[in-house]
């Protein structure tokens, strides 16, 4: 039997941040819990890094994630807001790392193709192969879906590692 791996996905987002945990016993997956942290809206930038901090600390405490995952961010936006969404992701990086877990990134065309099978689709379809893949999930937002895809595109290249290391 194999050993199971608990994976903590993070969708990172200053207004939302997605979070999602699987277990991988060796190819199976399956859902253990997900959420939203969203600070309240009109919060101080500091405080809405520190409720994002602390929710991933939360998380991290309640469910014992072996390894997590993060997506990288690309913003085509103004660089005020890239900075506030990269201010996030090293929010969503800290957490884990603080709390020893390996962190690995993954750009979004990489969890797409991982969990669609190609690396230009759209939400919908993300969030309707993350619910084929993990039946037991229900009704996601938008940003739990990204985050679970996160963690099963994780579970994937963590097996192909195995594969080449062998």
């Amino acid at each position: 039997m194999s050993a199971v791996i608990r994976i903590l996905g993070v969708d990172p987002g200053s207004a939302a941040t997605g979070w999602g945990v699987v277990d991988m016993a060796g190819a199976r997956l399956s859902y253990v819990a997900s959420g939203v942290i969203r600070p309240k809206k009109g919060a101080a930038h500091a405080e809405k890094l520190s409720v994002i901090f602390e929710g991933l600390q939360a998380v991290i405490a309640d469910y014992d994630p072996g390894e997590a995952a993060v997506e990288e961010t690309f913003v085509n936006a103004s660089p005020r807001d890239a900075l506030v969404l990269g201010q996030a992701r090293g929010v969503a990086l800290l957490a884990p790392g603080q709390a020893g877990l390996a962190v690995a990134e993954y750009a979004a065309n990489s969890v797409k193709k991982s969990v669609v099978g190609k690396g230009h689709a759209d939400k919908a379809q993300v969030a309707a192969m993350v619910k084929v893949l993990l039946p037991k999930c229900g009704e996601l937002a938008s940003d739990e879906a990204d985050a679970l895809a996160v963690a099963i595109c994780h579970a994937h290249h963590y097996g192909m590692r195995k594969l080449e290391a062998s």
